[in-house]
């Protein structure tokens, strides 16, 4: 257990330069008493303890603002930073060496029973505001842009990015002119095919009036 601890505290080090001392992140991070209030709670899950688990993840979210299911695999050195709005659903599986932050979710996208969260590979990075929607991976040593919607698969050593989330470099290199900054809008892209579609609808409207005169 205390393996683990200095394992957890270590890895916020490496991972945050703001980071000043062990103490305060062991007292002062919410995202590792996050993490650790989960285990207690995938503890008490795996033992049938079914009401104690999601009174330990609903404190979890009262003390934090993550809300972590209960049932959630969680790999090692796993951290989340800053943390607030960050959802984990139930049947989510995250690797090790994973680090994500605010705002983000991993979630489902019905009310299907079986596996319905994604499972997130090793050294991922996951940007403030990310969805993650669905049953499939993200492969291993991925980042997954700020504010991306993801819902499919992404392959390993990737960098995805966009509404919905696109593979911009793939190993190294670029397989996709689109960057962050100049990502489409799907409401306005979706706004101009109604504005063309009305405007065909005005041209055929105008063109019977002419025939009824």
């Amino acid at each position: 257990m205390f393996k683990q601890l200095r394992e957890d505290i270590q890895c916020v080090k490496e991972r945050d330069p703001a980071a000043r001392s062990s103490l305060e992140i062991l007292f002062l991070y919410p995202g590792l008493k996050a993490v650790r209030m989960h285990r207690k709670a995938y503890f008490c899950y795996n033992h049938k303890l079914f009401f104690l688990a999601r009174l330990i993840s609903q404190r979890c979210v009262k003390k934090t603002g993550i809300e972590i299911h209960p049932a959630a695999k969680i790999g090692k050195r796993f951290f989340i930073d800053h943390g607030t709005g960050v959802v984990i659903g139930e049947t989510a599986v995250i690797g090790d060496d994973v680090t994500i932050y605010q705002g983000v979710t991993l979630g489902g996208t019905g009310h299907h029973t079986g596996k319905r969260h994604p499972t997130i590979g090793n050294n991922v990075l996951i940007g403030a505001g990310a969805k993650v929607l669905g049953p499939f991976k993200i492969g291993d040593n991925t980042n997954i842009a700020a504010g991306a919607v993801v819902l499919d698969e992404i392959p390993p050593n990737s960098t995805a990015v966009g509404v919905p989330a696109r593979v911009v470099k793939q190993n190294g290199k670029r397989v996709d002119d689109l960057d962050q900054i100049h990502i489409p809008d799907p409401i306005a892209m979706e706004l101009c095919k109604l504005q063309v579609e009305i405007d065909r609808l005005n041209k055929k409207i105008k063109s019977l009036e002419e025939e009824t005169k």
